[in-house]
């Protein structure tokens, strides 16, 4: 008897029988896979796995709701009257007087540039600008440009030390190699027409220079970009020490801020960047921006507004803090002091009372003053009320409730009043009343 052929689908068949195709497919008999599965294909069976129905409906339900709070937070599908670009009156009578409440700054922005942080153009109240241009300079200094600035401090100091080096060696202090002038002209060349990108390297070597102030001058810093103003003031704000960070904020930064808000009526995007970027060095920016600012007795409101607003969104120690206030209150008021005073006093900083005290004593000078004082003065001392009613001394709220009867307001001196009469002093607290100077 002949052998048995096995098939290659493993099925015995004898010979002479003939099975149709369409019957061996029916029964399976075809080639079967082997029993070795490699994880890869396991791991692929595993991805074709579709997700129920009911997950299904989870996610696409946290789905619509992740868009409509981006529609919502981006603006996106908004009305016409939403989109109305913000504005902000300051000082006027229908001031909002509850304590919790943040004083809304307006921000910054260039032209054709959205404000990534505030926005709007600023409204200023034409009120609070006629009380506070009342006490500025009336002889004020003559603006220069920002060269004259530069070019007359480069010149002092090359004066001084090419004395102090003629005394010592008998020589005199060797100019500048005509490579490196030629160099830093075209320096100046590519600041000027700056949008992004790297800066050259001879440019980033600046702060690094004994003069570093006769270099900078050659790149004309005048001729600037608002984009490589902000980029210079990353690199000297990071390795300038603070004196001399200082000086680049007081003689470059802050004469090139007030000339664009004159002309623009509001900060470039990048200026106020650079201007936010500067507090990196508080101490050189309260001393080469602020008090300047304010000393020059020719602030203007929306200058104090848009620079104010930095102080409103970083967050600055309160030594450099209370400095400032200190030297805010003590030196003569032009207007603007009241606008920084208030955002430093909303800061709640636990102030030390020699700070108290001479805030106090900021207000009570003003019991004689004939001249109408603006609205901004009379929120400022709400706001040392509101804040600070406790650690304020017994005789100093007296003499507090005393100004308000030479000087007041018909909505805000009653809160001033209610704040300080429910309020318990700080010697009260302790049982002896500290030292107090008052003018």
């Amino acid at each position: 008897m002949p052998k048995v052929k096995r098939s290659k689908g493993g099925r015995e068949e004898k010979k002479g029988d003939a099975v149709p195709l369409a019957d061996q497919i029916l029964q399976g008999d075809v080639v079967r896979p082997s029993g070795r599965v490699k994880g890869r294909d396991r791991v692929e069976e595993n991805d074709d796995e579709y997700v129920d129905e009911r997950l299904s409906r989870k996610i696409l339900e946290q789905a619509r709701i992740q868009q409509e709070e981006l529609e919502s937070e981006y603006g996106i599908g908004k009305t016409k009257e939403s989109k109305k670009k913000p504005t902000t009156v300051l000082g006027s009578e229908a001031a909002d007087l509850d304590s919790d409440d943040e004083w809304p700054l307006p921000g910054h922005g260039g032209e054709g540039e959205e404000y990534m942080e505030c926005g709007g153009e600023i409204e200023v109240d034409p009120e609070d600008e006629k009380a506070i241009h009342m006490f500025m300079s009336k002889n004020p200094p003559v603006r220069r440009t920002l060269a004259d600035i530069i070019m007359e401090k480069i010149t002092e100091k090359q004066t001084e030390v090419g004395t102090v080096m003629s005394e010592v060696s008998g020589h005199p202090i060797p100019q500048l190699d005509p490579r490196v002038i030629e160099v830093y002209r075209g320096v100046s060349k590519v600041l000027s027409k700056y949008r992004s990108g790297k800066l050259p390297k001879a440019f980033k070597i600046i702060p690094a220079l004994s003069n570093w102030e006769q270099i900078l001058y050659l790149t004309e810093p005048e001729t600037w970009t608002a984009a490589a103003m902000y980029q210079a003031t990353r690199i000297f704000s990071s390795n300038l020490k603070e004196r001399m960070a200082q000086r680049f904020y007081n003689l470059v930064l802050l004469p090139r801020i007030r000339d664009d808000i004159a002309e623009y009526k509001r900060l470039n995007f990048h200026l106020y960047s650079a201007l936010k970027k500067a507090l990196f060095k508080p101490g050189a920016w309260f001393k080469g921006i602020l008090i300047p600012l304010c000393e020059s007795g020719t602030c203007t409101l929306r200058e104090a507004i848009i620079v104010g607003s930095i102080l409103t969104k970083c967050s600055i120690p309160v030594l450099h803090s209370s400095a400032a206030m200190l030297k805010l209150a003590e030196m003569e008021y032009n207007g603007a002091n009241s606008i920084f005073l208030r955002l430093l006093l909303d800061k709640k900083y636990a102030l030390p009372f020699r700070v108290l005290d001479a805030l106090v004593a900021h207000f009570l000078r003003f019991r004689n003053e004939k001249r109408t004082l603006p609205v901004l003065w009379h929120q400022s001392l709400l706001t040392l009320a509101q804040r600070y009613k406790a650690d304020l001394a017994s005789e100093q709220k007296e003499a507090l409730l005393e100004l308000l009867r030479f000087q007041t307001h018909p909505q805000i001196s009653g809160e001033v009043r209610r704040e300080l009469v429910h309020s318990q002093a700080r010697d009260e607290e302790i049982g002896t009343a500290p030292m107090m100077v008052l003018d």
